[in-house]
């Protein structure tokens, strides 16, 4: 382990690297919780996403681990889920086998770009206020997400308000305050440093559920509110077969080529700027990064998330990337692959418990949801907003607004770098411009004019 993972040159050992990959499994295990909750809304098999979850991120950790050396770790990415199953499946009408495709075509796509060093080209082009503005815009759509489906927010006149906890009480009520309450429990948890703070944050808030169930306050309809308690039974590790390969069943005439290569093109940017301001994200946290904001090892940590999302999509799960939760791992001494490898071995145990995971109800995941927003929304004090730095906090500031807002991470991408390369354009700023937001801000516009 010494020779292959230059331990002592990181300054760590065996224990320290195995703890690390301890902490960061358990800090965010809640995705094998969450991601069948999001994807079954597409019509997906619940126990075959965990299945495909728990071995793609397998496949995508130990990479990391083994060829890039690197203590971070990957999963299906929150976010991508989302855009997967409420805007391609959900407002845009597509079925999930279609949007699979799309997701492993798009991971093809990054492994050829990866080798010809094009991400890595993207990822240094980029300036660091709009990199830091991604990953906070994304930690504000996936809070929004998370107080859907605790149903804290709901539909109104003023388009989005406060759920009326009186209203059906017994259900969709009671719910919105047991999510309320397993998010300060688990803001609490975190803040006092307790390991695995967001894992036991959704125990805790689902056995409160289980409490209130048997006191008769929570009572089930059986039609859209169900019983909080799991049914002991072994995984079926036979559900795979319901959505393994199933990413190559789909009518291409149905769909046409000009929509399909828009699902491809819209998970394309999606993927590709989640995955750089997710990276850059955690790196930094790491403090892995050099004086001019890149990732020395970059290139096999794209292959690691290129690689893996093109399995996960053959599985049976939406795109995978780093999360950032890694850094967690990171601040318990993880300095080398090993973290990784030892992350990667906890997932792939984790289908053992698969009934037990997809049993979890979704107000019981949303805290995680909104927790996990915080994390990202973090991020937003690397971005300075003095009035020296206006050309790239404004930018910044409205692609950080878009994505909530708009329903769309690609959205907030796309606002963010056409108005950097205005503003800097008309305020006389266009030397500092990379030639390479040129053409993506090109790229964009073209989006809204064709697409």
């Amino acid at each position: 382990m010494e020779k292959f993972f230059k331990l002592k040159e990181h300054g760590t050992d065996v224990r320290t690297e195995v703890i690390a990959g301890l902490t960061t499994f358990m800090t965010m295990a809640y995705i094998l919780a969450v991601n069948p909750s999001v994807l079954a809304q597409t019509g997906m098999d619940s126990t075959a996403v965990l299945l495909a979850t728990c071995i793609a991120s397998f496949i995508g950790t130990m990479f990391m681990g083994m060829v890039a050396n690197l203590p971070f770790a990957l999963s299906a990415g929150m976010g991508l889920n989302a855009f997967m199953a409420y805007t391609v499946c959900g407002s845009m009408g597509y079925p999930w086998q279609a949007a699979l495709l799309a997701v492993f075509i798009e991971g093809v796509l990054f492994i050829i770009l990866s080798l010809t060093k094009v991400r890595e080209a993207i990822f240094d082009s980029i300036p660091i206020a709009l990199k830091k503005a991604v990953s906070v815009g994304i930690g504000l759509f996936i809070a929004f997400i998370g107080l859907q489906n605790a149903k804290l927010v709901v539909g109104g006149a003023t388009l989005v308000q406060i759920v009326d906890f009186t209203e059906d009480f017994s259900t969709r009520g009671i719910c919105a305050l047991l999510a309320a309450a397993g998010t300060l429990g688990m803001i609490v948890l975190y803040i006092k440093k307790v390991p695995g703070s967001i894992l036991l944050g959704i125990v805790g808030t689902w056995v409160l559920g289980m409490i209130c169930q048997l006191a008769g306050i929570y009572q089930p309809d059986n039609e859209n509110w169900y019983s909080l308690f799991p049914t002991f039974k072994m995984t079926d590790f036979t559900a795979i077969r319901n959505t393994f390969g199933q990413c190559f069943d789909v009518d291409m005439s149905e769909l046409g080529i000009f929509r399909f290569g828009v699902i491809v093109f819209s998970f394309l940017f999606v993927d590709l700027f989640d995955t750089i301001g997710t990276l850059i994200g955690v790196a930094s946290k790491a403090d892995m990064l050099d004086k001019d904001g890149r990732l020395p090892n970059i290139r096999p940590a794209l292959m690691a998330d290129a690689v893996a999302t093109t399995a996960g999509a053959v599985l049976g799960t939406s795109t995978t990337s780093t999360f950032v939760e890694s850094a967690a791992g990171v601040g318990a001494g993880g300095r080398t692959g090993l973290t990784s490898v030892v992350t990667a071995l906890l997932f792939l145990a984790s289908m053992l418990f698969a009934p037990l995971f997809i049993a979890i109800p979704s107000f019981a995941t949303a805290p995680a949801l909104i927790f996990v927003g915080f994390l990202m929304f973090s991020s937003i004090t690397d971005i300075k907003f003095d009035a020296e730095h206006y050309t790239s906090a404004v930018p910044a500031y409205l692609c950080i607004l878009a994505m909530p807002l708009f329903y769309s991470i690609s959205e907030g991408i796309s606002i963010g770098v056409i108005s950097y390369v205005v503003i800097n354009v008309l305020c006389g700023k266009a030397k500092q411009v990379n030639p390479i937001m040129y053409v993506l801000m090109v790229l964009f516009i073209l989006k809204y004019i064709f697409l």
